[in-house]
């Protein structure tokens, strides 16, 4: 136990963090100017991870959280900071990472842009069923018979086969929770069973809720077993009671493990497809679509892709990592053309999909491994690039990817990124032929520590 110790900052993954003699010590859900006794839970050399086990004066910054599973569920770690704190710290982040990693010419860097929406933001939830739901310590101790142990919720940090019953999540409209305890409730009552993450077996598995900024609604059922009878009795169900899901859809997934964009999922009734609106653009999302989970500070993140980009109308562009093609139809009214390369076959057929559907002529998609399609011999077919715009995920990009850039030398580069520390060693490899010139930071997902960065290079 380490007495009385002061949180003096916020770190990696959203933990807290103290200095206690040479050793920094890692909490969770801790806030800068707490003071506490902390119960080391793992011990290293340098560091140490631990937990807050008796407050004697908590931070003045210090908020109430809304959500009344905050410190069990895993999901929004700072709900206990003031927003305008976590922005700050976010804008360090990026900062922090930059200026250490990087270790390249920096202008200033842009203000953080902040999100309007701080609850109910996201487009797109998963939940998991289980037949044996976390009993929380206070549930144990206190004795209380726990009942009926099914659950439909989040994951437990650190250990699968654990899942947090959830009343009510804040992230999202909550048509979602109505949703979701419906579907739950219905199943207690007419005997459907839960999966078992060890067994592998159960009828009710996983289900994701689509909610978009258009007011269109999707709803998949992820389910274990095949049982068209009861299957069909839930949805005809769900259908009766939520008339506003535009798309109601289920796949059977009896493998080991949740991912369902291998499977063939089936609709139900509705479209096989909801809409979300940008800027008069009309963007399409199945059931395996990849699309920003923020719909209204995704425009907000685009707008200042599309402004760094710096396009007149005569740039041959290259999307990579383009995703279902939402910035290259996005900018693509502003270039000659838009090449979009994605590794998901399914992601690029949305993105044609989206480019006719809003009469876009001037895009082009092609799909496969980004360092094996995105080979020198393909810029000399295709051309060479004006302008590059990445959106790599959360690991950056491939050295190979790097050097091929390099060679292309396309007069400016946007790179969008969901993770500072790998952009920021992308940017260490750029810096041979190109220099930063602008730097914005955007907060896609309040109460996170996640942040968004785009940075604008230019070549030398």
């Amino acid at each position: 136990m380490l007495p009385a110790v002061e949180i003096t900052g916020v770190a990696a993954e959203g933990n807290a963090l103290a200095r206690v003699n040479d050793m920094v010590v890692f909490i969770p859900f801790g806030a800068p100017g707490d003071i506490a006794d902390i119960k080391l839970d793992k011990k290293k050399h340098s560091y140490a991870q631990g937990h807050i086990e008796n407050m004697i004066q908590p931070s003045a910054i210090r908020v109430t959280p809304r959500c009344s599973h905050f410190g069990t569920c895993g999901g929004c770690r700072w709900q206990h900071l003031p927003y305008s704190y976590q922005l700050e710290s976010k804008q360090q982040q990026v900062a922090d990472a930059l200026q250490r990693i990087a270790k390249v010419e920096l202008p200033e860097i842009s203000p953080i842009l902040g999100s309007e929406q701080v609850w109910e933001y996201r487009n797109k939830m998963e939940y998991t069923f289980s037949n044996k739901r976390w009993i929380t310590w206070e549930q144990l101790r206190s004795g209380e018979d726990v009942g009926d142990r099914s659950g439909a919720g989040f994951h437990i940090p650190g250990a699968f086969d654990k899942v947090l019953d959830i009343e009510q999540c804040h992230l999202q409209n909550h048509i979602g929770d109505r949703i979701r305890l419906h579907i739950k409730e219905y199943a207690v009552r007419n005997g459907l069973t839960f999966f078992d993450l060890r067994a592998q077996q159960g009828l009710l598995r996983t289900l994701m809720i689509r909610t978009l900024s258009t007011g269109e609604i999707m709803v998949v059922l992820s389910l274990g077993e095949d049982c068209p009878e009861q299957t069909e009795a839930l949805l005809n169900d769900i259908r009766a009671n939520f008339p506003e899901i535009t798309s109601l859809m289920y796949v059977v997934n009896t493998k080991a493990n949740d991912t369902i964009g291998d499977l063939d999922i089936k609709l139900h009734s509705g479209r096989e497809y909801v809409e979300e609106d940008m800027e008069g653009l009309k963007f399409r999302i199945g059931p395996k679509s990849f699309y920003q989970t923020n719909s209204r500070q995704a425009y907000n993140l685009y707008k200042v892709a599309r402004s760094f980009a710096g396009l007149t109308g005569d740039e041959l562009v290259y999307d990579l990592y383009t995703g279902t093609g939402t910035i290259a139809n996005f900018v693509a009214r502003n270039a000659r053309k838009v090449i979009g390369i994605e590794y998901v076959a399914d992601a690029i057929e949305d993105a044609k999909i989206n480019s006719r559907v809003n009469n876009i002529d001037n895009t082009e998609f092609f799909a496969g491994d980004m360092k094996d399609v995105l080979t020198d011999d393909f810029i000399e077919c295709h051309g060479r690039p004006d302008v590059m715009i990445v959106d790599p995920p959360r690991a950056g990009m491939h050295e190979d990817v790097v050097k091929v850039i390099l060679n292309a030398s396309p007069k400016r580069i946007v790179y969008v990124s969901c993770n500072p520390a790998t952009q920021a060693r992308d940017l260490a490899l750029l810096d041979s032929k190109y220099r930063v010139t602008a730097v914005q930071p955007v907060d896609m997902f309040p109460h996170t520590h996640h942040v968004e960065n785009v940075v604008r290079l230019e070549l030398r």
